[in-house]
């Protein structure tokens, strides 16, 4: 069932979402060769609780942490660990904030030190393919209209997109109606009202579309080995277009 949100609910999503976009702010800051993806972990669990909110994630079907931490062929929910991010590697860093209630949920990839040209061009693929599908999500376009737009611009610039998981609807709990595929036909697919509250969250892979889960259960990797990157933001759909709920004041970034 889709969940309408009124403007007041929408008001305290924005809040939540303001919290997680300074926490990845915060982590750009931290991302290094030699830093851990435990390491970035631990600050996330400190920084929320500084600020009277948690990680929605932690416990989620028995998920143990309060980030996902996807490097290099690991499309999401990749475990934190202790290992170092070498020079050349890319992270996608992935968390959901409960902030008195408010949920938000944000994904960010990040180099680590120098990245081949490859690299680079995947990141900024799909950050901008993000903004290609909140473009198409206004109140009566459809969501087949959103996954166009992102895959269009990704083929366009060849890469591929991850078809195993999508975006969703959110708060009051995390994973709500309606899924969000970031691929489709325009015109096709549930049309956007005002009030609903969802995610976009391409992944996009160097190489093929496909992917494959770890013996945990959790972590998807590209079936060939090819590096993935993921952007994602909260939004509201709004009379008036749609809403970034995961950002920052232009004054803040």
């Amino acid at each position: 069932m889709i969940q309408l949100k009124s403007e007041n609910e929408i008001a305290e999503m924005k809040k939540s979402g303001h919290l997680l976009a300074l926490t990845h702010k915060k982590i750009k800051s931290m991302i290094r060769p030699g830093i851990t993806t435990w390491d970035i972990e631990e600050f996330v669990n400190e920084f929320l609780e500084k600020h009277g909110a948690t990680p929605e994630e932690k416990g989620f079907e028995g998920y143990k942490y309060a980030t996902c931490a996807s490097v290099n062929d690991e499309i999401c929910h990749g475990f934190p660990n202790k290992k170092p991010l070498k020079n050349g590697d890319i992270v996608t860093i992935d968390m959901v904030v409960n902030l008195n209630g408010a949920l938000s949920d944000s994904a960010w990839s990040y180099g680590v030190g120098t990245i081949s040209d490859e690299a680079e061009h995947l990141l900024k693929t799909t950050e901008e393919a993000l903004y290609e599908g909140i473009k198409q999500s206004v109140v009566g376009n459809r969501l087949g209209d959103v996954g166009h737009a992102i895959q269009e611009y990704a083929e366009s610039r060849g890469l591929s997109v991850v078809r195993d998981f999508v975006g969703h609807g959110i708060g009051p709990t995390m994973h709500e109606d309606p899924a969000v595929a970031h691929y489709g036909k325009p015109g096709h697919g549930l049309r956007l009202r005002e009030g609903m509250t969802i995610t976009i969250e391409p992944m996009l892979n160097v190489g093929g579309w496909q992917a494959k889960v770890d013996p945990n259960g959790w972590t998807a990797r590209t079936v060939d080995g090819s590096l993935s990157a993921q952007y994602e933001h909260t939004l509201a759909i709004t009379k008036n277009g749609p809403e970034i709920l995961t950002t920052l004041d232009d004054d803040e970034k």
